[in-house]
């Protein structure tokens, strides 16, 4: 359906609020026209400083109550709050023309006649008979004044050939926040998430579309997710964001990242207070012209107790024992009874799998958070009450682990229960300590691919040179052979 609009603003940056509504409206219409800006003083007792007015033509499937609905929330990201009606306002999109039909007081607007006589001065008011044009000419002293717009939509500067002709392997954005609500596992879930958007650039390209980035973003989360048919998870929408730059963009391939902060439900271990402990999750899509790969992964807390100086400790112990007259079977079985001191940390670790193009199995956030709590010494909470801090620590002296050791833990586990996954699957685990009693802290980690792994389970044989991350996306050749 055609609509005509108008957008004014008259706080802020008006000319930025005005070109943020209409890259937002782009989610849902295509913008086929806009006219140069137009200046005023506000009218029929609206308040503040000078309007900033433009028309535009829009071409959009909603219907008129869909799309005014759209529009208010297009008002609302801008940063339209519930003012009053004749307040200054940073935003104010108005319906003009829908179908055919004219906004009963169009006439008398001039504000919104000047703007839309430039784009449609065909258009015949209803009510008069008489066309936009014709209208918008009994203002042209009105004291509405045209200004010269410093932003231009048919400007590209970015196909323009650069000066210097050399291609760049990643351009885009990052730190792109967005609250995402999806269905997952049946439940209606909040994520705080944050994007990284990059896509190749070719050497006689001088630019990418930085705020179709963004764009791209909002039709994903709004246009994307509500098409699913399946179970919206979130690698699934960095993969459609990755498809739609490649396309969009005219990429050879894109990268797209996210993180997500989520909420799990937990009961502390003694005391069974009920807690939402937060978790991390991550999504990572590549994808070209002909296919796209995926990742899902979790960072998870928890806490590790250290061996070696667990070690150091029982051997002292054993003399000091010795010393004071026990035996040294009552000695080692009075330390083989009791959990020995030794210094701890708390630890962050991380577990990723990278699903192949038609790979049935689902990954379940909640499942590699066990994956990674259970591999460390003891999980964490933020709600601890006395007889649960006893627990924990007791259960971390119990169970000491190195860094090493978490790592090979969570790969098995990864291993283990996704063990219908085929060879081609990818697999990366990482876990950091922050050490308390050393001024740096304690890394490991460890990549490839199912088959790599099980390869190596398989037959103690040293696989030298695992499949990292890069590689099993595709973002560069893979010198791996399995």
């Amino acid at each position: 359906m055609r609509v005509y609009i108008g957008i004014g603003s008259n706080l802020g940056d008006r000319q930025a609020n005005i070109l943020a509504a209409l890259q937002r409206l782009r989610a849902k219409a295509h913008v086929t026209a806009v006219s140069s800006f137009y200046e005023s003083e506000p009218a029929g007792g609206a308040e503040g400083p000078a309007f900033l007015n433009v028309a535009a033509a829009l071409e959009t499937e909603l219907d008129e109550a869909a799309f005014r609905q759209y529009a208010a929330g297009v008002e609302a990201a801008v940063g339209r709050t519930g003012v009053r009606k004749l307040a200054a306002r940073a935003i104010d999109v108005d319906v003009l023309w829908f179908a055919g039909r004219a906004h009963a007081q169009l006439a008398s607007r001039a504000y919104n006649l000047v703007p839309l006589a430039e784009i449609a001065p065909e258009l015949r008011d209803p009510a008069t008979q008489r066309t936009v044009g014709e209208l918008a000419a009994a203002y042209a002293a009105d004291g509405i004044r045209k200004r010269t717009r410093s932003l231009h939509f048919k400007t590209d500067r970015q196909e323009e050939a650069p000066d210097v002709r050399l291609a760049l392997g990643r351009v885009g954005v990052s730190g792109v926040r967005r609250i995402i609500r999806l269905d997952v596992g049946g439940r209606d879930q909040v994520y705080n998430a944050e994007f990284s958007m990059v896509a190749d650039l070719a050497p006689g390209k001088a630019g990418v579309h930085m705020s179709r980035f963004s764009e791209i973003l909002e039709e994903a989360a709004l246009d994307v997710l509500a098409a699913q048919t399946h179970e919206t998870r979130v690698e699934r929408i960095a993969e459609s964001i990755a498809k739609e730059i490649v396309r969009s963009q005219r990429a050879v391939r894109a990268d797209v990242r996210l993180r997500a902060q989520f909420a799990l439900e937990r009961w502390t271990p003694v005391s069974g207070k009920r807690g939402d402990e937060t978790y991390t999750l991550l999504g990572i899509a590549h994808a070209d012209e002909s296919s796209a790969r995926v990742a899902v992964g979790v960072e998870a807390e928890g806490m590790t107790a250290c061996p070696c100086a667990q070690l150091m400790v029982r051997e002292h112990s054993m003399h000091e024992l010795m010393e004071a007259g026990f035996s040294e079977s009552d000695a080692r079985r009075a330390l083989d009874a009791l959990p020995v001191a030794t210094h701890n940390q708390r630890g962050k670790g991380s577990v990723l799998i990278g699903l192949p193009e038609g790979a049935g199995t689902a990954v379940r956030a909640e499942d590699l958070v066990e994956i990674v709590e259970n591999a460390m010494s003891s999980e964490t909470y933020d709600l601890l009450k006395r007889p649960d801090e006893f627990f924990i620590v007791n259960k971390a002296h119990h169970n000491p682990k190195f860094v090493e050791d978490v790592v090979r833990d969570i790969l098995a586990s990864a291993l283990d229960m996704y063990a219908d996954l085929d060879d081609a699957a990818f697999l990366a685990a990482t876990q950091i300590n922050y050490e308390s009693i050393h001024k740096h802290d304690a890394f490991a980690e460890a990549c490839g691919t199912f088959g790599e792994f099980r390869r190596e389970l398989r037959t103690g044989e040293y696989v030298t040179q695992k499949t990292d991350l890069a590689s099993w996306l595709g973002t560069r050749p893979s010198e791996v052979v399995v």
